[in-house]
């Protein structure tokens, strides 16, 4: 098994609710949804390297992210990257968080 816990999703060594997969990105429920609907969709160590890298990665996860939106909350959704601990990001493999399911407001 890997040290990167998305990794180890992706591979399918850790189960997880995966709503959708391409051969770049996969998309699961967060295990601690901070919305109704609250879905990563991953891949990269952090969206500034993944932009700068690999573009075309990125228009894939949007596409994903837009994707899931549309299947789980009429395609209107929040997409929120956390780039380093001190912005809140826990796991160093870029993630976007789709997140709706009623009228959202800002916590930090």
């Amino acid at each position: 098994m890997t040290d990167c816990l998305f990794c180890a999703i992706a591979a399918g060594e850790i189960p997880a609710d995966v709503v959708a997969r391409t051969d770049a990105v996969v998309a699961f429920r967060d295990i601690a949804p901070k919305a109704p609907v609250h879905v990563l969709v991953v891949h990269y160590p952090n969206v500034a390297s993944l932009a700068a890298e690999a573009p075309e990665v990125l228009a894939e996860m949007a596409a994903v992210a837009q994707s899931v939106a549309d299947a789980e909350c009429g395609g209107e959704f929040r997409w929120i990257f956390n780039t380093g601990a001190t912005a809140g990001q826990t796991v160093f493999h870029a993630h976007g968080h789709v997140m709706n399911g009623g009228s959202l407001g800002w916590e930090a």
